[in-house]
């Protein structure tokens, strides 16, 4: 009996300004024990030669192996921004399976055949999301995980992999793009990305309520932290949490708004017209609305505050006790 077909894999890579670290990052995903089959790369308006280093990059490696990848070198002349640059990327890829990819970061030679075990273990899963181990930006271990940075648990992973994963993704993104390998059906249903979502948040949410996702718990990727990281990761101590108390509500409460604005209208569609999905992300909008006309002054808050806090919506739609104080002594 012969052996199903191994999935083609492609590469969705965005760079802007990413000479730096590039090539390290095109050797690892050159050097995989599952070989991809295609790297297409969104650069989003580099001047510093990152388009002609990738470039020279696979010749180098094709001189040397027929079987490197081919390069599709997407160039946008103004900056699209990192969801859309992504976005576009993901569109173009051809593989049954695309991987995000990063600038920056240097996958373990494993991380695409851990993957795609992650997927086949869930029949249907159109997402595999997976652990990291954080480095400096000289590739030197910073001593946690990207999982342990997130309190991403283990019943909190299960979870994940569950019917419960929707509930999860509406309460905050646990998913990070430069870990995740997902369905190009997926893209495909998720297209176009709204404006207000990032590309790895919207993906997941999307996947959520349909075949799922898959975890892998182990640390695939060295996932770089430095000071140019156009999205990375960070753990707030004492003073960092006291400080964000500190900080203005206003523009964050319009942006969880319009977030919740793009899901209420398109996921609905997206979930085949789910009575449940419908219900939860109007739930969403309504709470999200609430946060966003509490009054100025802070007295005047308690009252609506304590009232959304009693209908559960914090905790069903959010960080819970966490949001409720941001929303309580915030400055506007």
């Amino acid at each position: 009996m012969a052996e199903p077909a191994r999935p083609r894999v492609s590469v969705a890579l965005g760079t802007h300004n990413g000479a730096t670290y590039l090539r390290e990052q095109l050797e690892s995903i050159l050097a995989q024990t599952h070989p991809v089959g295609e790297i297409v790369l969104s650069d989003d308006a580099s001047r510093d030669g990152t388009v002609e280093l990738a470039e020279r990059v696979i010749e180098e490696h094709r001189a040397t192996d027929a079987a490197t990848p081919s390069l599709v070198a997407l160039r946008n002349p103004v900056a699209l921004g990192v969801t859309a640059n992504f976005e576009q990327a993901l569109v173009a890829a051809s593989g049954d399976v695309v991987a995000l990819s990063d600038q920056d970061d240097v996958w373990h030679p494993d991380r695409v055949e851990r993957g795609l075990a992650a997927l086949a273990r869930r029949p249907g899963a159109e997402v595999a999301a997976a652990e990291a181990r954080l480095v400096d930006d000289g590739g030197a271990p910073l001593g946690r995980t990207l999982f342990e940075t997130l309190g991403i648990d283990e019943a909190l992973r299960r979870r994940l992999e569950s019917d419960a994963a929707f509930d999860e993704l509406l309460k905050r993104n646990v998913v990070t793009g430069a870990t995740m390998m997902v369905a190009r059906s997926l893209v495909q249903r998720a297209s176009p990305f709204p404006a207000s979502w990032v590309h790895d948040e919207w993906l997941a949410v999307v996947a959520s309520v349909g075949g799922g996702l898959a975890i892998v718990a182990d640390p695939v990727i060295d996932y770089r932290q430095h000071g140019g990281n156009q999205i990375g990761v960070t753990r707030l101590g004492p003073g960092g949490k006291v400080a964000r108390l500190r900080e203005p509500r206003t523009d964050r409460n319009a942006r969880l708004l319009a977030r919740a604005q793009d899901l209420a209208d398109r996921l609905p569609g997206i979930a085949g017209d789910d009575a449940r999905v419908a219900a939860s992300v109007r739930s969403k909008l309504a709470h999200e609305l609430v946060r966003r006309q509490l009054p100025a002054r802070r007295l005047r808050r308690i009252g609506p505050v304590w009232r959304e806090w009693r209908t559960g919506a914090y905790g069903r739609y959010g960080l819970g006790a966490q949001d409720v104080l941001r929303d309580l002594v915030q400055p506007v």
